[in-house]
């Protein structure tokens, strides 16, 4: 074979393998890239009824009610109670401790005029927390909000809502069952007692849900745990509605 067939040859080879190294690759690549398995969504939590938007009946009395979880929890019975009686509205998240309170109470009032204002703050004021704010055990935390500042707060705070001229009303803090990670039972009735002295010098009236509660925390309550069955919410905005119910205008 001539040195001119031979190099003839030896292009056509490598140009050819290039070619096929080239193809290989894209084709290498795209099967890759195909078979690339994409992250499956996450499904979207359904927006929680209790803070859905109220569109008042400018004839009904308006009640806002103030709390944490708890409230959150019997928010919509509360609605369903008083339907056509109240327009009930509730603060558009965890209203937390008394420190959180604090902070937001002149945004959760806003320029509306309310007729009864239902109000609580405790049970994240009595848990145990560490430097980050974050839920601990009782023996590696501190109170997130001591008892004597609870009691300076909660006065703050009550002292705010009156000058709304609303009718107040204030719910007593549900109890601690055993187990609950980060709060100690019984501490519910110490923060009670201390709220209890600042309603009483002030005349609110008290919706007592710890008497309501303790004789019954098996039925009502989740195992170990500060929340409540839906059974459990569904009593408490019962016996929410009725207390509301006694405060209305005529």
């Amino acid at each position: 074979m001539s040195l001119r067939s031979m190099t003839t040859l030896f292009n056509g080879t490598a140009l050819f393998t290039t070619g096929l190294l080239i193809v290989t690759t894209m084709t290498g690549s795209g099967f890759a890239q195909d078979n690339k398995q994409t992250p499956a969504a996450k499904p979207k939590r359904k927006p929680n009824p209790a803070f859905a938007k109220v569109v008042d009946d400018p004839k009904l009395p308006r009640v806002l009610l103030i709390g944490d979880s708890i409230s959150i929890g019997y928010t919509v019975d509360v609605q369903k109670e008083l339907k056509g009686i109240a327009n009930v509205h509730r603060i558009p998240q965890n209203g937390g401790p008394t420190t959180l309170g604090l902070q937001k109470i002149e945004s959760w009032l806003g320029d509306s005029k309310w007729d009864v204002i239902h109000f609580n703050w405790g049970l994240h004021d009595l848990k145990h927390v560490n430097a980050r704010k974050q839920l601990v055990g009782v023996d590696e935390g501190e109170y997130q909000v001591p008892l004597p500042e609870y009691e300076k707060n909660l006065t703050k705070l009550v002292e705010r809502l009156e000058k709304t001229g609303a009718k107040l009303i204030w719910r007593s803090t549900t109890p601690v069952p055993e187990g609950a990670k980060g709060r100690i039972p019984g501490d519910s009735a110490k923060y009670n007692a201390v709220a209890a002295k600042i309603m009483a010098k002030h005349n609110i009236p008290t919706d007592d849900q710890f008497a309501f509660v303790k004789p019954q925390m098996d039925k009502l309550m989740r195992p170990a745990n500060v929340h409540f069955k839906p059974s459990g919410s569904a009593a408490l905005g019962k016996q929410a509605a009725e207390a509301i119910k006694k405060a209305l205008p005529n």
